[in-house]
């Protein structure tokens, strides 16, 4: 007697720990469930049972067998509140239930497992009631964590489930798992399905950036398309297969389609997989429904993978266009501002993390005479990196060449025209300051117009013309020349600066750069600098900035 209790408690706890191993290799709730229920409905002799689980105070059936599909259909329908504990064993009673336990976590109560009337008749014992808390105890924990986890959105941990489930499935998830391509993982998926079932009609559709997309299918695709893209708005969570399959949509049946399963993954279809009938005519059961949701469960997972693994190697293109960008940018910009006698220059220009085309420079042309520039050329990344290389190429070497600024600025438009695809531009401002006249002659190329603030008042600096690279040089650019006195100050800036954003989505705007300058107006053009750099960050306080943020701060002396 003892050796035969010995033995069963070794059964028992054999059946425990595999049991564990199963539920905890996977995150998905139908799997879990399933495991479950099926481990009971064999351990304990019954072929009836059900799960139910609290979603948002009401109770619902997840997972059962030997219940037809109306009878849950209505029970999840009639909205039972999971805190009224007499009324669900009532409707407990009604579905069949023989004995409840309750499904708890260490957090939590999770809901309910349901097991009817035992083959034998027998009832069930204390053991087997004790037994049952066990297996409930060790799967408490993982439903909640496939419960939790549509809540998580970190992509690595998203990544990690998957590859353990796919480690913890049949030998096919072996297969599925060395694919990185869609086709050959649709193509394996497919063949799988025709190898078990038998059937000559199917369709393997998924579901990305919101559009259906047939990967496999021996129906008519015109036929087809439009009934998969009805499918996918339908949302379809559950599978349907004869008077359901006719009245979800009688166009399917008319495609010979006798079955849809819907591909999940974190309780989210993700693709649907449609199969006609069967060579040897019979119809689908309930353990080939599991079967094609546990297999198609196994490719969206795949195929999810491969779109994760894309997008991963697409996010590293981007940084390192984006580190290169950077440095191009970076590497134009000059290393030390020039020193004039009669002008205090500062100047910066701060990188965003997208890397637009902000440009400055202040480049000697003799020994009275230097040419100052600001500029922002559209688009981020490398190709706006170049262009503006290519503006500092043409700029500099126009500059050792004598020719007036306004008829110099219409060269460099046409060769940016010339050098720039549809879409590019740059606006841009340029000036000579003579540092012994004390003047500025400059033209202004649809840039932000610097601001020359003289005894309070600002003078907008607009003369000039249109952006560079829109179009060929048709109308002359105007060039006007200011006479400088001392205590002038002169504030160029690139729209990032203006156009800084809060975290509430507000802009820094004209408004308040022209309200900063004239406060700090008096002190010297470093300090000018570092206030009005201040003032946009704390405005932004730590928000995102889309562009680059460049300053050239000018007093006159």
């Amino acid at each position: 007697m003892a050796d035969t209790e010995t033995l069963k408690l070794q059964r028992n706890l054999s059946a425990l720990v595999e049991f564990s191993r199963i539920v905890n290799s996977s995150l998905d709730l139908n799997f879990t469930l399933n495991n479950l229920l099926f481990s009971c409905l064999g351990k304990f002799l019954t072929t009836k049972g059900f799960v139910v689980i609290e979603e948002q105070g009401v109770a619902c059936i997840k997972t059962a067998k030997g219940i037809q599909a109306d009878v849950i259909a209505a029970f999840n329908s009639a909205t039972h509140s999971a805190s009224d504990e007499e009324s669900l064993m009532q409707a407990f009673t009604l579905l069949g239930a023989s004995v409840v336990e309750k499904i708890s976590s260490s957090r939590k109560d999770l809901g309910y497992i349901a097991l009817g009337e035992k083959i034998t008749k027998q009832p069930y014992s204390q053991d087997e009631k004790d037994f049952l808390r066990t297996i409930l105890n060790i799967a408490g924990t993982a439903i909640e964590n496939a419960l939790n986890i549509t809540e998580l959105k970190q992509v690595n941990r998203d990544l990690d489930s998957r590859i353990n489930r796919l480690s913890s499935l049949f030998e096919l998830s072996k297969e599925f798992g060395l694919l990185t391509e869609e086709s050959r993982i649709s193509r394996l998926l497919a063949y799988s399905l025709l190898g078990h079932f038998l059937s000559s009609i199917y369709a393997i559709i998924i579901f990305e950036d919101k559009k259906a997309k047939i990967l496999e299918t021996t129906i008519h695709k015109g036929k087809l398309k439009d009934i998969v893209d009805w499918l996918m708005l339908k949302n379809i969570d559950t599978h349907y297969a004869g008077e359901d399959l006719e009245e979800l949509n009688h166009d399917l049946v008319n495609l010979k389609v006798e079955i849809v399963v819907p591909m999940k993954m974190q309780n989210e279809t993700k693709g649907l997989i449609l199969l006609g009938k069967r060579v040897n005519t019979q119809s689908y059961g309930n353990s080939d429904i599991e079967f094609i949701y546990s297999i198609g469960s196994l490719a969206i997972i795949s195929l999810e993978n491969k779109r994760l693994f894309r997008e991963a190697l697409e996010k590293q293109k981007l940084e390192e266009e984006l580190e290169l960008a950077k440095d191009i940018q970076q590497n134009l910009l000059p290393k030390e501002i020039p020193q004039m006698p009669s002008f205090e220059i500062a100047a910066t220009s701060i990188s965003s993390k997208q890397v637009g085309g902000d440009y400055y420079d202040i480049i000697k042309k003799d020994e009275e005479k230097y040419f100052v520039a600001i500029g922002d050329v559209s688009g981020k990344g490398v190709p706006a990196a170049l262009l503006m290389a290519n503006l500092q190429a043409f700029l500099k070497s126009i500059c050792t060449q004598n020719v007036a600024i306004d008829v110099a600025t219409g060269t460099i438009n046409d060769l940016v025209s010339e050098n720039t695809s549809d879409g590019k531009f740059i606006t841009f401002f340029w000036g000579i300051i003579d540092n012994a006249a004390k003047t500025l002659s400059y033209v202004n190329a649809g840039h932000n117009p610097p601001l020359l603030i003289r005894n309070g008042e600002i003078i907008y600096l607009d003369k000039g013309g249109i952006i560079l690279g829109v179009m060929k040089t048709f109308m002359p650019y105007v060039s006007e020349t200011v006479q400088l006195e001392s205590g002038d100050l002169i504030v160029l800036f690139t729209d990032g600066v203006t156009e800084a954003k809060s975290p509430e989505d507000e802009e820094f705007t004209d408004e308040k750069l022209e309200a900063e300058v004239k406060d700090v107006a008096g002190l010297d053009s470093g300090e000018i600098l570092e206030k009005i750099k201040h003032s946009v960050y704390d405005h932004a306080n730590g928000a995102f900035q889309s562009d680059d943020i460049t300053i050239i701060v000018i007093k006159v002396l």
